[in-house]
C-alpha cells in the first residue's frame, strides 16, 4: 500500500529490506507451495522460484508512466516458466488492487493459432458448451484476445458462427477484489478457479 504514493528509487532503497522480507520471500514460498501442488497434474519445469516470478522492476522504455516499480508480485508458472509465452499454464498477480488469475495460449505463432482455429471450426458443439459451461463462464465471462482482420478464407463459414475464430489470441481472465488475500486461503481460489479452466485448455492442447 505504500509503494504507490512513494513509487520512486530513493524509497524504494530505504525500504528494500522490508520489501525482501514481507513481500519477496513470502512470495517466493507461496509459488514454491503452488508449484507443488501443480505438479500433482501437470508438467512442470524444474527451477528456483526466480524461474516463474516476474520482477518488481518495471520496464519503462516505451511507456508513458515512468514508475518504476509494479505494485502486484506476479509469478507464470508453466512447462517452461516466466519465459513461455505458449504452453498453456498459470499467470497470477496479488497486489493491492486486484488479484488477477489469467490462463490459455498468450502468444501462440502463426502455424499454432491457425490449428487451434481450425479445431475450433472442426468441433464448434464441443467448443461452445465448454466455453458456456456454468463454472467457466462464472469465472472467466469469455475468451479473450485481439482480432485479426483477415482471416483463411475456408475458415470464413466457421467464423461466421464462431467469432473466436478470428481471435489471434486465446486466453482467460479472472479478476477479484484485493481482500481476498487475508480473507480466504489464496493457494486454494487460485487454484479453483484455474481448475475451471481445465476443459478449454484440454480442448486447446489438442493442437499444440
Amino acid at each position: 500500500m505504500e509503494l504507490a504514493p512513494n513509487n520512486n528509487k530513493d524509497w524504494f532503497d530505504i525500504n528494500r529490506d522490508r520489501y525482501k522480507k514481507s513481500v519477496k520471500e513470502p512470495f517466493e514460498n507461496f509459488v514454491e507451495k503452488l508449484i507443488k501442488e501443480m505438479r500433482k497434474t501437470e508438467e512442470i519445469m524444474d527451477g528456483r522460484p526466480s524461474d516463474f516470478i516476474f520482477r518488481i522492476n518495471k520496464d519503462i522504455r516505451f511507456s508513458k508512466d515512468k514508475s518504476p516499480y509494479k505494485l502486484q508480485m506476479s509469478a507464470a508458472v508453466s512447462k517452461g516458466g516466466k519465459k513461455d509465452m505458449v504452453n498453456i499454464g498459470l499467470y497470477f498477480e496479488l497486489g493491492p488492487e486486484h488479484v488477477g488469475v489469467y490462463t490459455g495460449v498468450y502468444m501462440p505463432d502463426k502455424e499454432q493459432m491457425d490449428r487451434i482455429r481450425r479445431h475450433i471450426a472442426e468441433y464448434p458443439k464441443k467448443f461452445d458448451a465448454i466455453i458456456n459451461e456454468k463454472n467457466f463462464k462464472a469465472t472467466f465471462g469469455e475468451v479473450k484476445g485481439e482480432k485479426a482482420k483477415l482471416l483463411a478464407p475456408d475458415l470464413k463459414p466457421a467464423a461466421a458462427l464462431q467469432p473466436l475464430i478470428f481471435n489471434k489470441q486465446f486466453y482467460l481472465q479472472h479478476n477479484a477484489e484485493p481482500d481476498i488475500i487475508v480473507e480466504k486461503d489464496v493457494l486454494k481460489y487460485i487454484l479453483d478457479k484455474y481448475k475451471h479452466a481445465k476443459a478449454f485448455n484440454d480442448f486447446i492442447k489438442e493442437v499444440l
